[in-house]
C-alpha cells in the first residue's frame, strides 16, 4: 500500500464529531438580567443577576447576610417574584408558568436545607419516601408505598451511607447523618437540580467536608446541577466547580473555582458586618 493510500485509508476510519459534540453543553438553568424586589417600600433585593448552571458541575454560591444569596434559590423555583429579567430552569419559564406547571418544576429540584426539615418520629426510610410522594398516586397518599419505592429508597440510602439506619427513628441520628437522609430524600425524587442552602451550617468541619464530597460526586455522576450555598470559603474553594459571589444583590464574582482564592472573594465581604439576615 502506497504512503498516500495508507494516509487515506487513516482519515476515512478517524470518527467525526457529530453536531452535538461541536455544540457548547445547554445550560439547565438559565438567568438572565434577574431582578427582585418584594414591595415597593423596599430596594432590590438582586439586581441584575446572570447565571447558568451546567449538568454534572457543583456551584458554590457565596456572600454575607442580606447578599440575596437564598433569594436568588428561591427565584429557581417560583418562591421569590421576578421583578424583571428571566429565569428557566429544567424546560420551564417561570415567567410563564400555569399553577400544575410550577408543582412539576418544584418536584424536579430536590432541595437540602441547613436543618434537614426530617420528621423527626418517623423512620428514616419513610423519611425518605415522602421525597417520592409527588408522584406516588392515590395509594401512597394514604400510607403506603409500592415495594420499587421501597427498595429505591433503601438504594439511596445504601448510595449514602446509612442503610444500616433505615429503620432508626430520624431523630436519633447525627446531624450528619440526617442531612446524608435529606440527601437521600431528595435524589428520591428524582430530580434534575439540586439546590442546598447552608446544608453544612451546622456540622463540625469533617462532616462537613463529607457532605459536600457526597453532593459533588452525586453531581458528577448523576449528571445532576447543584447548587450549594456556603460561608465558609475553604470549603467552596475545596468543593466546588465553580463559584458565584453576591453582594448586596449584584454578582461580583462568577469564575472557575480553579482561578480563585480566598483575596480574589474578599470583595464580597468587605463592609458587610453587622447587616440584616440573607433574604
Amino acid at each position: 500500500m502506497s504512503e498516500t493510500t495508507s494516509k487515506v485509508a487513516a482519515l476515512s476510519s478517524m470518527r467525526l464529531p457529530r453536531d452535538s459534540e461541536l455544540l457548547p453543553p445547554t445550560p439547565l438553568v438559565t438567568v438572565r438580567d434577574l431582578q427582585v424586589q418584594y414591595n415597593a417600600e423596599d430596594g432590590l433585593v438582586l439586581d441584575g443577576v446572570n447565571l447558568d448552571l451546567f449538568a454534572g458541575e457543583m456551584v458554590a454560591l457565596l456572600g454575607s447576610s442580606g447578599s440575596g444569596k437564598s433569594t436568588l434559590m428561591k427565584s429557581l423555583t417560583g418562591f421569590a417574584p421576578i421583578t424583571s429579567g428571566s429565569v428557566k430552569v429544567a424546560g420551564f419559564d417561570l415567567n410563564d408558568l400555569r399553577r400544575a406547571q410550577l408543582r412539576q418544576l418544584r418536584a424536579s429540584a430536590g432541595q437540602v436545607f441547613q436543618q434537614f426539615n426530617l420528621v423527626g418520629r418517623l423512620s428514616v426510610l419513610t423519611n425518605v419516601l415522602t421525597g417520592g410522594l409527588h408522584a406516588a398516586g392515590p395509594f401512597n397518599l394514604v400510607g403506603g408505598f409500592k415495594t420499587e419505592q421501597r427498595t429505591r429508597a433503601l438504594e439511596l440510602l445504601d448510595r449514602v451511607g446509612i442503610a444500616h439506619k433505615a429503620k432508626d427513628e430520624a431523630r436519633s441520628l447525627s446531624g450528619g447523618q440526617q442531612q446524608r437522609v435529606a440527601i437521600a430524600r431528595a435524589l428520591m425524587q428524582n430530580p434534575k437540580l439540586i439546590l442546598a442552602d447552608e446544608p453544612v451550617a451546622s456540622l463540625d468541619p469533617k462532616l462537613s467536608d463529607s457532605v459536600l464530597e457526597l453532593l459533588r460526586s452525586i453531581a458528577k455522576e448523576d449528571g445532576i446541577p447543584v447548587l450549594v450555598s456556603l460561608h465558609v470559603l475553604p470549603l467552596a474553594l475545596r468543593h466546588s466547580d465553580r463559584i458565584v459571589g453576591l453582594k448586596h444583590g449584584e454578582m461580583l464574582v462568577s469564575a472557575p473555582t480553579a482561578t480563585l482564592d480566598a483575596a480574589a472573594l474578599g470583595v464580597l465581604y468587605d463592609d458587610q458586618e453587622g447587616e440584616d439576615g440573607d433574604h
